[in-house]
């Protein structure tokens, strides 16, 4: 990888800190439901950059993030939603068949879906996906607002 594409790299991993940092100013009203910010350098790298570009931002995000506001706990949750969401979002995206926005929309779901997952591990108990459909409905909302952000951002932003 050349200077200029690892320059890039620094600056959207960067950017995703930054909008952690604000999405961690906003109060949590409703556990485990946030606004998605830092999702948005994800599809921006997913449609901007390689595919293993934006492996390695989403993981350095994750690590970087919970290291810095979170803990053990918050590792695992945010790297399983972040692994499933990419996996997907990367799937539907190279099938030719979805718009950005719907790419967003799947991997919002699927990142509260990762979660879910972990917390059914942890607690050893399917009762942590009674909170399933609630997330659903406020993920896809956040994927929605997203996708449409975040195809404007594709759209305009050169890099």
């Amino acid at each position: 990888m050349d200077a200029k594409r690892v320059a890039r790299l620094g600056l959207l991993v960067a950017l995703a800190m930054v909008l952690s940092w604000v999405e961690s100013l906003v109060p949590v009203v409703i556990p485990g439901v946030k606004l998605g910010l830092t999702n948005l350098v994800v599809i921006f790298a997913l449609y901007r950059m390689s595919a293993a570009e934006a492996w390695l931002l989403s993981l350095v995000r994750v690590v970087l993030v919970a290291m810095t506001f979170g803990n053990a706990f918050s590792l695992w949750y945010s790297l399983a939603g972040a692994v499933l969401s990419l996996l997907v979002m990367m799937l539907l995206k190279k099938s030719g068949r979805f718009s950005l926005l719907g790419v967003s929309l799947a991997g919002a779901v699927c990142h509260n879906i990762g979660q879910i997952l972990v917390a059914m591990a942890v607690l050893r108990s399917a009762a942590a996906a009674a909170y399933l459909p609630f997330l659903l409905l406020t993920g896809t909302a956040a994927g929605v607002c997203i996708g449409i952000a975040g195809a404007v951002l594709v759209q305009r932003v050169r890099f």
